[in-house]
């Protein structure tokens, strides 16, 4: 035997290769996603701070919003790739079914509470008084195609789950070639501004969801006829099982960023834009962490399903040292790149120096988020998700929320303190999530087959 066979195992090295394999494409999809929300940003910045206000105001709800789909896409992926790896086909079928079920009711309520709620939200945000009317004409138009949204997220999270990461890959790509030609015509051709951009995506959200819908239809694991349709009590009771303290998870962290966005929007117009954009900047550097978070999900289902005790253990050391090193590598770029990527969505000078000031700081922290999405990917996997949602609301609410409070309204602190206490949320959910890994006895107990 070699000393590099030694060290890396043939099935150690094919599980790194299935691991990196998988995780590309869904790196690259959730880069082309963010860059959906970038080109927004980007060209909606050259209109100017008022209406980068205007999008940035409702774009917290939207996360709220889409976090319903990304829970039940979720359980979905983690019930169906124990399925598959248990090798059972019917199962995964049944399971097809009721996540398209679900996707499309749960897009139906969104979408009508989404467009009853558009006038009161930007008041809800704290927006100020200019931007509180195209706030709302924005959010009211992006909240038009959310059953096609939400096919969009579940579905993909369910293609996912049979190891189909490309298909999602492909057309995130499709959807945000469109958006960029839909947001050229509405925004400086016929000059619609905001409103231009919101419609553009959403036509590009409503044709990702129909693309979605087809590639799920024929997909040779997922087929089911469509007589063979029923609703199936005892599925749907085991997805809300494992996508309830999801769900939880979502909406804890959601509503969080809602409230915390909400503090940071009374500072000003310039703060809070530079805050927004650089949220948005920083977004696509902790890209690689989710794409790695699924797939190390999905192994570990695959694993689980299998009961193979040797491969999860695998899967996850692998999933979390790879993660890390990638995590380490982004911050750098992201440290040293702080102030050209500002100057892409903006031209406010007091903009740009004050959002690459935030970007510097959360550079430094990008290895200790990449630990926490891992984590949390692989607590996924194993179906363990109540504790994600324990970490989830002591990191927000405990930490980032109660002391971004006190930094604002009781210390009067600047931004930079919000951002310290965004970056604390972020090292202590890590520690959280890594402390059950440290302990033999925790370890063994969070690793058995059951």
């Amino acid at each position: 035997m070699t000393k590099r066979s030694a060290l890396f195992p043939p099935a150690t090295a094919a599980l790194f290769r299935t691991l990196v394999f998988l995780s590309i494409p869904t790196i690259v999809e959730q880069v082309l996603s963010t860059l959906l929300q970038y080109v927004d940003t980007a060209m909606v910045g050259q209109l100017g701070e008022q209406a980068t206000a205007a999008v940035s105001t409702t774009t917290t709800v939207t996360w709220l919003v889409n976090s319903i789909p990304g829970a039940i896409g979720t359980a979905m992926m983690v019930l169906i790739s124990r399925a598959a790896g248990a090798g059972d086909e019917d199962q995964v079928r049944k399971l097809s079914q009721q996540a398209l079920l679900l996707a499309v009711a749960a897009g139906a309520v969104l979408e009508v509470l989404s467009i009853a709620l558009c006038p009161y939200i930007p008041v809800w945000m704290g927006a100020e008084p200019a931007i509180q009317a195209e706030a709302s004409r924005y959010f009211f138009i992006v909240s038009l195609p959310l059953v096609f949204r939400s096919v969009s997220t579940v579905l993909g999270y369910t293609l996912r789950a049979v190891r189909d990461t490309k298909t999602p890959m492909i057309i995130s790509a499709v959807s945000n070639g469109m958006n960029v030609v839909l947001n050229t015509l509405f925004i400086y051709i016929l000059g619609l501004g905001v409103a231009g951009a919101a419609i553009a995506s959403a036509i590009s959200y409503a044709a990702a969801g129909l693309l979605l819908f087809w590639f799920y239809r024929r997909n040779a694991q997922l087929h089911w006829p469509w007589q063979s349709f029923a609703v199936d009590g005892p599925l749907l009771r085991e997805t809300a099982e494992v996508g309830t303290p999801v769900l939880g998870t979502s909406l804890v962290s959601c509503l969080g960023y809602v409230v915390f966005a909400s503090l940071v929007s009374g500072m000003g117009t310039t703060i809070f834009a530079a805050h927004s954009i650089a949220v948005t900047a920083e977004t696509i550097f902790y890209v690689p962490g989710y794409g790695l978070r699924s797939a190390a999900s999905t192994l570990i289902g695959n694993a689980r399903g299998e009961r193979n005790a040797v491969k999860l253990k695998a899967v996850a050391k692998l999933s979390v040292g790879l993660t890390v090193g990638i995590m380490i590598l982004s911050g750098t770029v992201l440290f040293f790149g702080a102030g050209l990527l500002m100057r892409v969505f903006t031209p406010s000078q007091a903009v740009i120096d004050l959002g690459a000031e935030m970007l510097r700081l959360v550079a430094l922290s990008e290895p200790f988020f990449g630990l926490m999405v891992v984590l949390e990917g692989i607590f996924y996997g194993l179906g363990r998700t109540r504790y994600a949602f324990v970490v989830e609301t002591v990191g927000m609410w405990c930490v980032r929320i109660l002391f971004t409070f006190l930094c604002v309204r009781v210390w009067g602190l600047g931004l930079r303190a919000v951002w310290y206490c965004m970056i604390a949320d972020n090292v202590c959910k890590a520690i959280l999530f890594a402390l059950p890994f440290v302990f033999r006895g925790s370890r063994a107990r969070l690793m058995e087959l059951r």
